[in-house]
């Protein structure tokens, strides 16, 4: 089909936008080289439509409902259609509004003569007969090759009239061929439901980098409830008013982590939309709103983030989130506080830096089944980072971009500071628009001045060290300029005696000498990890508010825990060694058992829980016990040990911690298994296995997997 038979198509609401497809996000680069490559005559793929009789809900109400016959619903290829339809026809399709386009391509241009595209630029464009508006290019009454021979001509007496206008009139020609280029069309028949449909768009936009997981998770869950995406956005906007910009990604998760207990999209073995109906995404949803309304003023108010400019990631909330939503939206007890705290050191210790979505689903998991989950949750960790507290030695080299920055202007905040040029409270968010700005306190220019180079990699890092920042107002900042230290600071100590001590500004004033930097930093350094240390101790042994009663915790029942059946983090296996079937022990079983312990250690750990079969039913143990010379629960422990000894290596005994426990007078082992901080390969008739938990199951890795996966995992 011809491009301007679909552009036409998308102007008679011939062809429409599914609610579910996302808004148009590409940036006006990509925008300039879709038509770059049109012009060359490059392939640019193809567009999918799916043919129905009943069009799902569609974006902006775009749709003939008069129409009888076949709707072609828009599955893959709106962004290249979106921009063609804008830089074509000058318009923005039906199907979006001003507000859904973010990046307008729009004011690109064309010159003729070169056949160049640039976006419009003043100082090159005005009064230049040569470029043109792209879309006026597309009218041939708008832009004619003669008249612009002509201008340039005047111009330029000494070129030739008929070859410039030949050169532009190829061009202009070539230019406007793009509409009646044949663009390849594929179709899903009619034949197939809203579901259907959906599974055709995720496979073709699961390849390469079109979605992202979560875009394609929310795809789905706006087949099944149609605004979805429309309510999340405007709870987005409200949200970001009161300084937390959270982006529709974060949401999803959060809406996944509620469905499911889970915080994995591809690899999350609950989700399986076809289980989950409208009602159900929309009390998720519900309970994802509350949460976030409870949630954000505790976090301005008690934990002083004034936006989301305060945290370096904002899948911290995630965990807190998936906690209120199954308590009632209310933090019990004295959890408010020890959920800052273990916040905060999330934050500072970079939790989830790196493999993010493995480490939030622990967290998760842990949320949902520990018994002391603050405990377990800052015990993570410390496993990965070796200690909790900061130490000077942190902050040395380290700038802007690392999280103890934003770190020390929570501490600033707490510890009352004050501007240094009217008294008034430090508080708000970093940035010019809330004039809070981030100050050297060694200025920049005076460092320079003094020895420290530039273009010097190491010196650079030193004078934007994080212990020459300081918290001020932007008039304050622009006052003292590149003032030396040695000047200025003398004169907010005597104006303001308190304003130095409560930014952690050491106060001997030999220190604010040039020569002396390095000691100041030094000095400076201690003082702040003094300050973070002391604001974490005192969250996490704040005493819970007077009308809190703390709750007990509840006991771990075995039973309501074997109901939960297996996920990511919990395995059920019939027995050690016995098989059922050929009534005798087996190796194949005892296989079994090593794998999900070695994928458990090279993942996030987990529980094994032995005597129970897939479906959380508890078999018990007697088979295994009388299967050993040694019967009973010692020799079961022997042998596992020596299982683990033979295959896994006699060190990998500190990550497992084996006990017995009874359900209904029939005992099981439960075999708590930590995350190995180093990769563990597991032995089996003189080669090597690597197993990684995935989906709930233990996945081989082939020798290029698993180094791959070391390299990311252990990094």
């Amino acid at each position: 089909m011809e491009l301007r038979q679909i552009l036409d198509g998308v102007e008679s609401l011939e062809m429409v936008m599914p609610e579910f497809q996302r808004e148009y996000v590409w940036p006006i680069e990509d925008a300039k080289q879709l038509l770059i490559s049109m012009f060359k005559g490059y392939p640019t793929g193809c567009l999918l439509f799916w043919e129905t009789e009943n069009p799902p809900e569609i974006k902006n109400k775009a749709v003939d409902t008069n129409k009888l016959g076949l709707t072609k619903v828009i599955l893959d290829g709106q962004q290249r259609l979106t921009t063609l339809f804008m830089l074509i026809r000058g318009q923005i399709p039906p199907y979006y509004t001003n507000e859904d386009i973010l990046h307008d391509p729009r004011h690109l241009y064309f010159n003729v003569l070169s056949g160049d595209f640039q976006y419009y630029q003043k100082k090159l464009m005005e009064n230049n007969p040569l470029w043109h508006s792209v879309i006026k290019c597309f009218d041939e009454n708008e832009v004619d090759s003669f008249d612009i021979a002509e201008k340039y001509n005047e111009i330029n007496e000494d070129v030739e009239f008929r070859e410039i206008a030949k050169a532009i009139g190829k061009n202009l020609t070539k230019l406007r061929a793009i509409e009646k280029m044949t663009y390849p069309i594929l179709t899903v028949p009619k034949t197939a439901d809203i579901d259907g449909a959906i599974d055709v768009f995720d496979k073709v936009n699961s390849k390469g980098t079109k979605l992202t997981d979560a875009e394609l998770v929310l795809t789905h869950v706006t087949g099944g409830w149609p605004k979805a995406r429309r309510i999340m956005k405007k709870k987005m906007l409200e949200m970001k008013d009161n300084g937390f910009d959270f982006s529709l990604d974060f949401l999803t998760r959060c809406m996944v982590v509620t469905l499911t207990k889970s915080a994995l999209y591809k690899k999350n073995s609950k989700l399986k939309y076809d289980k989950f109906t409208k009602e159900d995404y929309k009390l998720a949803w519900a309970k994802v709103e509350k949460a976030l309304d409870y949630l954000l003023p505790i976090l301005q108010q008690d934990g002083l983030i004034s936006s989301t400019n305060d945290l370096s990631t904002n899948n911290v909330l995630v965990p807190m989130i998936a906690y209120l939503v199954e308590n009632d939206n209310k933090f019990k007890g004295n959890l408010k506080y020890q959920f800052l705290y273990w916040m905060f050191l999330a934050l500072i210790w970079s939790r989830y830096s790196g493999q993010t979505d493995a480490r939030l689903d622990k967290d998760i998991y842990i949320i949902n089944n520990d018994e002391d989950i603050i405990a377990s949750l800052v015990q993570e960790i410390e496993d990965s980072r070796g200690r909790l507290d900061v130490k000077e030695a942190d902050m040395e080299g380290r700038t802007a971009g690392h999280p103890l920055y934003k770190m020390l202007y929570i501490v600033t905040k707490a510890n009352k500071a004050i501007d240094w040029a009217n008294g008034g409270a430090i508080y708000g968010t970093i940035g010019d628009y809330y004039s809070i700005q981030s100050h050297h306190i060694f200025p920049q220019a005076f460092l320079y001045r003094n020895g420290y180079q530039g273009d010097n990699h190491i010196d650079k890092k030193k004078v934007n060290e994080i212990a020459n920042r300081a918290f001020i107002t932007r008039d304050t900042n622009y006052s003292i300029s590149d003032k030396a230290p040695e000047i200025y600071l003398p004169k907010v100590k005597n104006e303001y005696p308190n304003a130095l001590e409560k930014q952690f500004i050491p106060e001997n004033p030999k220190l604010w000498l040039a020569e002396n930097y390095d000691s100041f930093l030094k000095e400076r350094r201690e003082m702040i990890a003094l300050a973070i240390n002391d604001f974490l101790k005192k969250l996490k042994n704040h005493q819970a508010d007077s009308n809190e009663v703390i709750e007990s915790k509840p006991t771990k029942s075995w039973s309501d825990f074997l109901d939960k059946g297996e996920d990511n983090f919990t395995e059920f296996k019939s027995s050690l060694r016995f098989c059922l079937r050929q009534n005798k022990p087996m190796d194949y079983i005892e296989h079994g058992i090593l794998k999900t312990i070695n994928a458990f250690l090279n993942s996030e750990g987990g529980t094994l829980v032995i005597g129970v079969d897939d479906e959380g039913n508890v078999l018990g143990l007697e088979n295994d016990f009388n299967s050993f010379s040694k019967i009973g629960k010692d020799g079961f422990l022997l042998h596992f040990d020596n299982l683990i000894i033979n295959a896994l290596g006699k060190e990998q005994q500190a990550d497992l911690n084996i006990k017995f426990e009874c359900v209904n007078d029939k005992e099981f082992a439960v075999v708590e298994v930590s995350s190995s901080n180093k990769p563990v390969f597991l032995s089996k008739n003189g080669k090597k296995e690597f197993y990684v938990r995935h989906a709930a199951s233990s996945q081989a890795y082939d020798i290029s997997e698993a180094y791959e996966y070391i390299n990311k995992h252990w990094s």
